[in-house]
């Protein structure tokens, strides 16, 4: 069994090719049947919107997976599993680094400013403080944490050098949409509910097998797959099929 689990290990860390390398977000790439979280980081969610340096909405989660995307390129990648994600338990945890690099991609991913360091930890705090000061990427403009976008806390600390505390109330309404943008790709609606919290969740999702799905479904948050939405929180609608697709 020990010999079984090193191997396991070893093919774990094995390079995959460029073209076998999914990425899922800004903080999750897929490669082969695994999923992985970069180990250390957090970045916004597909949905989330973020203000840029003139204070024009964009869509930051889409720029984050971009830039990540945009890192790895047409190199190949390999992830040493750090175990399960306590999120996620289907998905792992990884320490991920481009074939001949030593600084991992989560590191990159603060260093650019397209991350942050995960609260409570303090693995890349400096490269945080660095982009912060340089002003990189969401940095430059005005964001919330993705744990507060997450929470719907309109009452969180924005983050960036172009929030102003005068134009406070004008920036939350545009952090924090009544409405949000789906996605391309992304068409699972997430929906707060207070019945959910009897089952131990912020709110219900509903795809595109659900009854509910159409109609009257206005969602407060968009995903890309169930595993993404159960994840944040959401659980099933029960008037949904057992099983879809994105």
């Amino acid at each position: 069994m020990r010999a079984f689990l090193v191997l396991s290990a070893l093919l774990c860390a094995l390079p995959a090719a460029a073209a076998d390398v999914v990425v899922r977000d800004g903080r999750t790439l897929q490669i082969g049947s695994t999923s992985y979280r970069l180990a250390g980081i957090d970045t916004p969610d597909m949905d989330q919107i973020c203000l840029n340096d003139r204070a024009d909405p964009w869509a930051c989660g889409v720029g984050a997976r971009d830039a990540l995307a945009k890192l790895i390129g047409e190199r190949a990648v390999s992830c040493r599993d750090l175990g399960a994600d306590p999120l996620y338990k289907a998905r792992r945890l990884g320490a991920c680094t481009i074939q001949g690099e030593t600084v991992s991609l989560g590191q990159q991913m603060v260093q650019q400013g397209f991350a942050i360091n995960l609260p409570g930890r303090d693995r890349f705090a400096g490269d945080e403080a660095k982009a912060r000061i340089e002003h990189s990427g969401l940095w430059r403009g005005c964001f919330a944490a993705p744990q507060s976008f997450r929470r719907s806390d309109r009452d969180a600390v924005l983050l960036g050098a172009s929030c102003r505390d005068d134009k406070r109330a004008e920036t939350v309404e545009l952090l924090f949409p009544a409405r949000t943008t789906m996605p391309p790709g992304c068409s699972i609606k997430g929906k707060f509910a207070r019945r959910a919290r009897l089952t131990g969740n912020v709110g219900v999702y509903h795809h595109q097998g659900c009854r509910s799905y159409a109609g009257n479904t206005k969602p407060d948050r968009w995903f890309c797959s169930e595993d993404d939405a159960k994840a944040a929180g959401f659980r099933r609608a029960y008037n949904c099929r057992a099983s879809s697709g994105n």
